[in-house]
């Protein structure tokens, strides 16, 4: 069950999305279905909830998602770059108009002194246009709460994207 608050911010996605004709595909890491999931909790999300990618290992991203190694080597999954790419994979691999994509840290553990627990990058790519990438830092909490606040985050930049 999804809680109220991306629930009703899900809705809100859809209805944009369904207004401007556009579908939506997800591609995600940390946040392992949760942002498909919330998208496809509310009733009547299948005429603009195209599908979900759950790459959670460097070889899914690169075999589904068209991730380069060169990327994923230099710059690591948790990256503007390997989010960026996961996002315009992700437009490439669907009939989707729009797609959010998510790397992260979500701990508990895991993280580095570079790359510490809460760190996110959320990818928004849209057809016709440049990917770009949001780094977000939740810092140190519960792994629930970053895979959580990552959910609403990206739904939220999806939100802003069709919004223009």
């Amino acid at each position: 069950m999804v809680d109220q608050q991306i629930y009703t911010l899900a809705e809100t996605v859809l209805s944009e999305a369904r207004a401007e004709g556009l579908m939506i595909v997800t591609a995600e890491s940390c946040t392992g279905g949760l942002i498909a999931a919330a998208l496809t909790e509310v009733p009547g999300s299948s005429d603009v909830f195209e599908r979900g990618f759950v790459t959670y290992s460097n070889e899914a991203k690169h075999q589904m998602l068209d991730v380069s190694a060169e990327s994923l080597n230099r710059f690591g999954a948790v990256s503007e770059a390997v989010a960026k790419e996961m996002a315009y994979g992700a437009l490439a691999n669907s009939r989707g108009d729009i797609a959010v994509s998510v790397t992260g840290v979500a701990g508990p553990g895991g993280g580095s002194a570079e790359k510490p627990v809460g760190l996110v990058w959320i990818g928004v790519a849209m057809q016709g246009m440049a990917p770009t990438a949001l780094e977000c830092r939740f810092g140190d909490r519960p792994r629930d709460e970053i895979r959580a606040l990552t959910t609403e985050k990206a739904l939220s930049l999806i939100l802003e994207a069709i919004k223009g």
